[in-house]
């Protein structure tokens, strides 16, 4: 048996998902919700159907877990909240200083529905939170950083996009070099 798993939303972070979806052979893209034309969609998705988000309600009972792939500043406050009334979630939060507020929100409405959500299950916090815990766990004098590496910040990009008069935009973070080095020098040896 494979979970049928929803992807809401298609951009980056659904590309993403949708590829990680072909490698786990116990889940399955049942299909993707998208607030653009579906058509314009489709052919980006190697044969995942694709959907309006008008069309939720119907697949209540159809998906095991809805993936919410839309951004922390507005996407994600209304969407997680409204829809663990109908699915499991889990989404990517990221807005640390609202992740109280954010987790208030989606409690209420998944313990009400009886559903399951994860909220703030990407990158920052998330993923680099549990490698923070762990490795403080197996090395508890260590020390760690947040000098994140060169790539493209979703949360900054997204930003960018909703300037009126922006039709694209990309927003990369770059670690600068010397501060890394003041901080490694004020600590010992660069590993």
């Amino acid at each position: 048996m494979k979970y049928q798993i929803g992807i809401l939303g298609f951009g980056n972070l659904g590309r993403g998902v949708s590829l990680a979806l072909s490698q786990t052979p116990d889940l399955e893209a049942a299909a993707v919700f998208t607030r653009r034309d579906p058509a314009t969609v489709s052919g980006k998705t190697n044969g995942i159907p694709v959907f309006g988000t008008d069309s939720l309600d119907a697949w209540k009972d159809r998906i095991d877990c809805m993936i919410l792939c839309g951004g922390s500043a507005t996407d994600l406050p209304r969407q997680t909240p409204q829809y663990a009334r109908l699915f499991n979630v889990v989404d990517s939060f990221d807005t640390h200083a609202r992740i109280p507020e954010h987790f208030a929100a989606v409690d209420a409405a998944s313990s009400e529905s009886g559903h399951v959500a994860l909220i703030s299950a990407g990158g920052d916090p998330g993923m680099f939170s549990l490698n923070r815990l762990y490795a403080n766990a197996i090395l508890p004098n260590g020390h760690d950083y947040t000098f994140w590496g060169r790539g493209v910040s979703q949360g900054h990009s997204d930003a960018l996009r909703r300037i009126k008069g922006v039709k694209n935009a990309k927003q990369y973070t770059v670690p600068v070099e010397s501060a890394l080095e003041a901080l490694h020098g004020a600590r010992g040896k660069r590993p």
